[in-house]
């Protein structure tokens, strides 16, 4: 239910165009784009591997729970997540690699093993496997991080906005060269997905977003997942254990 509600927005066609007219900028005003966007890459949250625990408000509908996570990624091969209940009970389990996703549900004794594909149905395949890292971990998304973005300063910061094929986009950059916001939207269809990242805390030398707030809407279906890490680690050798227990049954 967590890797779900983290990218729980579809992303399909008739997204509504950025205004080009209002969001264009001159140069005189700032940077080129290039310049600005190999800025933001280099201020991205760089790891071999990342570890963390985290509390979590999770909400799917009118349904609201507050869990602990164990968050684990080996950059670029895998995300492992489980989920704890306030006992201390596991309920649920789920390990991403680019090719497939794999969730145990404990509490009813399901399992659910797809490709990566199944999870286009809530994303759009512009959502891959790198951009499910990245937000995780307060980075922007790397296919929103194109020369074909347009720029524009405010108060609030650098806003980069553009169309990734039918994908509408809105970034928010602080003068850090981090991103704060990410908006994505299909207006016409009733879709949006909306990450929030605040609180910097440092790790080392790393500074990292302490806490990540996720909503989504597609149709009738909400979701919002707020995440707070209260510890992280970098590039330590990691297990991701997964095992789908005996007399466990396919999730339908």
């Amino acid at each position: 239910m967590a890797v779900l509600a983290i990218v729980g927005c579809k992303a399909q066609k008739q997204l509504v165009r950025a205004n080009k007219t209002t969001d264009t900028v001159s140069a005189k005003a700032i940077p080129p784009v290039a310049d600005r966007i190999n800025s933001i890459r280099a201020a991205q949250l760089q790891f071999n591997t990342f570890s963390a625990k985290a509390k979590a408000e999770l909400s799917l509908g009118a349904s609201s729970n507050n869990v602990s996570l164990t968050v684990r990624i080996d950059k670029g091969k895998k995300i492992w997540v489980s989920i704890t209940a306030i006992a201390g009970i596991e309920v649920a389990r789920a390990l991403i690699t680019p090719d497939s996703i794999q969730v145990i549900n404990k509490l009813q004794g399901l399992y659910l093993t797809k490709p990566f594909s199944y999870l286009y149905r809530y994303t759009g395949d512009k959502i891959d496997y790198n951009a499910i890292e990245a937000l995780l971990v307060g980075n922007a998304m790397p296919q929103l991080l194109n020369n074909d973005a347009q720029l524009k300063a405010d108060s609030a910061g650098l806003k980069i906005s553009g169309i990734l094929d039918e994908l509408g986009y809105n970034l928010t950059v602080g003068p850090d060269m981090h991103v704060t916001q990410t908006h994505l939207a299909n207006t016409a269809a009733g879709q949006a997905l909306d990450v929030l990242n605040s609180q910097p805390m440092q790790v080392l030398d790393r500074s990292i977003f302490s806490q990540i707030d996720i909503n989504s809407v597609a149709g009738t279906k909400k979701v919002k997942m707020n995440i707070h890490y209260n510890k992280v680690d970098f590039d330590k050798p990691l297990e991701f254990p997964f095992n789908i227990p005996a007399g466990y049954e396919p999730a339908k």
